[in-house]
C-alpha cells in the first residue's frame, strides 16, 4: 500500500523483497530472477515445486534495507546498498526477467514509502544470493 492505495497485490505465490548491492549488475539480476522462478519451496503430493512449475505469481518489492550492516554501533549502515539510480534498473531487470519467463509479476513503486502485508503459510523466509 502506498499513500493509502493498493499498488501491487497477489494471492498465493511468492513475496520477493529485492535489494541491490553496489556490485550487482544485470546478469546477476537475471540470475536472481531465475532462482526466484525455479526455487522449489511449495510442497505438493509429487514433491516440492516452484512458482514456474505451479504457475504462481510473484510480488516484487524493492528493499534496500536488506543491505543493512549492523555489526558496529546502534545505527545500521547501508553503504553496501546500491544507490537508487543503480538499484532501480536492477530491480526492474529482475521483474522483466521473471516476466520473460512467463511469470505473473506485481510490483510496487520504487523508492516509495510502503506498507507491505503478507500471510505466510509455513512460514518460510529465505535469503537468496546469486
Amino acid at each position: 500500500m502506498i499513500n493509502g492505495a493498493v499498488v501491487g497485490e497477489i494471492g498465493a505465490g511468492l513475496l520477493s523483497l529485492v535489494g541491490a548491492g553496489r556490485d550487482d549488475d544485470e546478469p546477476r539480476a537475471r540470475a536472481l530472477a531465475r532462482k526466484i522462478a525455479e526455487l522449489r519451496v511449495f510442497p505438493t503430493d509429487e514433491g516440492a515445486r516452484s512458482i514456474s512449475d505451479l504457475g504462481l505469481p510473484v510480488l516484487v518489492v524493492s528493499q534496500f534495507t536488506l543491505y543493512a550492516d549492523t555489526r558496529k554501533g546502534r545505527r545500521p549502515s547501508w553503504q553496501d546498498a546500491a544507490p537508487a539510480a543503480q538499484a532501480e534498473p536492477l530491480v526492474d531487470e529482475v521483474v522483466a526477467a521473471l516476466r520473460r519467463r512467463g511469470t505473473q509479476v506485481a510490483t510496487g513503486i520504487f523508492g516509495a514509502r510502503k506498507r507491505v502485508s503478507s500471510v505466510n503459510e509455513g512460514p518460510m523466509t529465505l535469503l537468496l544470493e546469486v
